[in-house]
């Protein structure tokens, strides 16, 4: 059975740094498309934040963390990080890592992941 384990999240200030990592256990195949980290606030439908392509290792951002925050990994042993710097208040929210286990499609779009951890919480304070 597949499971991605969240951790590293916290509070901060304002300023501060965050890194999140996620390890994905029970593929049987190496990983070669996406995988993703996203974040949802309350009443806020689920943002794409970044994710990286496996198979190559190319890496995109979404405009408003671009130049923030990093995404690193490997398939050697399906592990994602997210160093996220210059945290603001309104990032503030749930952060969810996701593969493209079983699936395939845009790495930004949310329905196109097959597995999904439970998240972590992420509070930043001004």
């Amino acid at each position: 059975q597949v499971q991605l384990v969240e951790s590293g999240g916290g509070s901060v200030q304002a300023g501060g740094s965050l890194r999140l990592s996620c390890t994905a256990f029970g593929y049987t195949t190496t990983l070669h498309n996406c995988m993703a980290w996203f974040r949802q606030a309350p009443g806020e439908d689920r943002e794409w934040v970044a994710n990286i392509v496996f198979g190559n290792g190319v890496t995109h951002y979404s405009d408003s963390v671009r130049g923030r925050f990093t995404i690193s990994g490997s398939n050697a042993n399906n592990t994602v990080f997210l160093q996220m710097n210059s945290l603001r208040p309104e990032e503030t929210s749930t952060y969810y890592c996701a593969a493209q286990g079983a699936s395939y499609g845009s790495c930004t779009s949310a329905h196109t992941y097959s597995d999904w951890g439970r998240g972590t919480r992420v509070t930043v304070s001004s």
